[in-house]
């Protein structure tokens, strides 16, 4: 019994130390099959998915859900510490190293409780290790809690730095594509005000934002769950609208040099499939379809009145399925995991963007009324 406690604890310890070397110190993906953080992760999300498919769609769902990414952290933290106490306990208690404590009889609970101010390096003294051993053991113990400690305290500037970096170009997609944002309200207002040609610049934008994206998120997983300022914004909606603008470029734009579209697109679906393999969350289906015909006609109606050409054959309508079915299932499985809400690829202009809204003030006029450039609509800068 004394042996099996020693190679728990020793096992104990080990795993404690490569998880959070995995989680928080290499900068890449960890491909074998059992991680701690993510069999945590796992089970609290389903717990928390569970209580939170109890409230109804609005912002008390939301305002819910944004408080799993930060409390999952901190109990990732606090799972690693205590399993380390607890591991080193187990060491001493299972080894029967002598203490000398004020209590006639040691316990297992004396060991946890020595193994506790020693991680943390209390020194209170009133139990304190009387072997070679054992105070050895409680030296290195002492300076893997310092040092774990130091390391969990530099991660989270790191995260949040990330995490910033990333609600850049949600709070930017605000008024370019709406809110929530779509493709068809993009090319709208930039056909409307006649800088179309401005569309490169975003697209390259676009491209660098969705490889930091999945760069971020393969070296923080947990930066997945956290979600943005407002209830109809998420990194998922701006990576949707991302992949069906440059959809819509590359085969229905007239007169357009889809090169561009391509490169952003290729980055951006990159970023949609590895980000789905990294949670474990398998390609689903589309329940139902995101862009009807009924919204490609329209979209190609307003398109045109703006002076943008559009084509909608038989051809084209084929490709923009083809290339809607290389990462709509990836999105719509992220969606259904995280209980984000994907946007249409054209969504309804009667809807307000988050910079119009104001508690002291009525609406304030939408990108598409502003008056238009004088330059002519129908050419590229």
């Amino acid at each position: 019994m004394r042996v099996i406690g020693t190679l728990i604890g020793l096992a104990l310890i080990i795993l404690m130390l490569v998880d959070g070397f995995e989680t928080i110190l290499q900068p890449r993906r960890v491909t074998h099959r059992f991680r701690y953080a993510r069999l945590f992760y796992r089970s609290t999300w389903r717990i928390w998915r569970i209580v939170a498919v109890q409230f109804s769609v609005g912002k008390r769902r939301e305002a819910f859900l944004s408080t799993f990414g930060p409390l999952s952290l901190l109990g990732l933290f606090s799972s690693w510490v205590f399993g380390l106490i607890f591991g080193f306990a187990l060491v001493f208690w299972s080894r029967a190293y002598p203490l000398q404590a004020p209590e006639q009889s040691i316990t297992f609970t004396s060991y946890l409780y020595f193994s506790g101010t020693t991680f943390f390096t209390l020194g209170y003294g009133d139990i304190t290790p009387m072997a070679t051993t054992v105070r050895a053991l409680s030296v290195i113990e002492a300076g893997l809690g310092f040092a774990f400690l130091a390391v969990l305290i530099t991660y989270l500037p790191v995260l949040y730095q990330a995490f910033s970096r990333r609600e850049v170009i949600i709070s930017l997609m605000d008024a370019r594509a709406g809110s929530p944002p779509s493709a068809g309200q993009l090319l709208l207002r930039l056909a409307r005000s006649g800088s179309i040609g401005h569309v490169d610049a975003f697209l390259a934008e676009w491209e660098q934002w969705a490889a930091e994206l999945l760069e971020s998120h393969l070296s923080f997983p947990v930066l997945s769950y956290y979600r943005s300022q407002h209830d109809n914004q998420s990194w998922l909606a701006v990576l949707t609208t991302i992949l069906d603008s440059a959809a819509l470029l590359m085969v229905a734009v007239s007169d357009y040099n889809s090169y561009r579209a391509q490169l952003t697109f290729a980055m951006a679906r990159h970023a949609a499939v590895d980000l789905a393999l990294v949670l474990r969350t398998p390609p689903r289906a589309m329940d139902g379809d995101r862009f009807p015909a009924v919204a490609q006609q329209r979209l190609r109606q307003l398109l045109v009145e703006a002076g943008l050409g559009h084509r909608a054959d038989e051809e084209v309508v084929a490709k923009l399925a083809e290339l809607r079915e290389m990462y709509e299932p990836f999105l719509n499985g992220l969606s259904q995991r995280l209980l984000f809400a994907l946007p249409p690829v054209m969504s309804d202009e009667a809807g307000a963007d988050n910079w119009q809204r104001s508690a002291w003030m009525q609406r304030t006029p939408g990108i598409g009324s502003l008056p238009a450039a004088t330059h002519d609509r129908g050419h590229f800068d």
